[in-house]
């Protein structure tokens, strides 16, 4: 199973989340690296282990604001580039079209953002694009048609529970096991939670494929060792 790092990103740092509060978020701090600048993060995750794909929040551009491109032209240019996971809150047809363009960037089209399922519709069978499906407190948010017809979801879909993020409280499993009794032959990505080993082998166990992980890496409870182990 897949160990995918998290980074969330604000005004160009990399930012700490707390349960999907993002009013909240502040820049992160962890022995990983000196700063919260986004490839010196990058690195400090990459000595734990060489991670090739990373998940990322543009939290600026999910909320309406000013995307993180910068950040991520950055990323792109490091030596050895990793695949990026892009979550901009992308709810056009030509923005998607136009992430799905780019190398290395897979968009991942988050069901908070969208207002109908058009988009979904018109490119769930793009192989590079990722659909969230994002539950927060007061339940899912996005087109009920999300949730109704996984027939229309693409090849990867995320289960983003914003109350577990930065929890440490567990990865919400009973959801977890409601979409892959639905997904069919589709990888299931699990989002929020995640404390431990027991916890990703519980959801390999499980038939998740992948796991997006920030808190358990950054305060060392997944080691170099357990990575290793895990074969992520």
């Amino acid at each position: 199973m897949r160990i995918i790092p998290v980074l969330d990103l604000k005004g160009g740092k990399v930012v700490r989340a707390q349960q999907g509060k993002r009013d909240r978020y502040r820049p992160i701090v962890t022995p990983l690296s000196q700063t919260s600048d986004v490839v010196a993060v990058t690195e400090g995750l990459r000595r734990l282990y060489p991670f090739p794909t990373f998940y990322i929040a543009d939290l600026d551009a999910i909320e309406g604001g000013t995307p993180n491109s910068g950040a991520l032209a950055r990323l792109k240019a490091m030596a050895e580039p990793p695949e990026l996971w892009v979550d901009a809150g992308i709810a056009d047809e030509k923005t998607l079209s136009a992430a799905l363009a780019e190398p290395l960037l897979y968009p991942v089209l988050g069901s908070e953002s969208q207002q109908d399922g058009a988009l979904l519709r018109r490119f769930c069978d793009h192989p590079d694009l990722i659909l969230s499906l994002d539950f927060f407190d007061d339940g899912f948010r996005g087109p009920a048609s999300f949730l109704d017809e996984p027939e229309l979801w693409p090849q990867k879909v995320i289960v983003m529970t914003l109350a577990k993020v930065g929890s440490a409280s567990g990865p919400d499993f009973t959801r977890l096991e409601a979409i892959i009794a639905k997904a069919g032959s589709r990888s299931v990505i699990a989002a929020g939670g995640v404390r431990n080993e027991a916890d990703i082998r519980a959801l390999s166990s499980l038939g998740i494929a992948a796991a997006l992980v920030a808190t358990s890496l950054h305060d060392g409870t997944l080691t170099p060792r357990h990575l290793a182990t895990l074969g992520t």
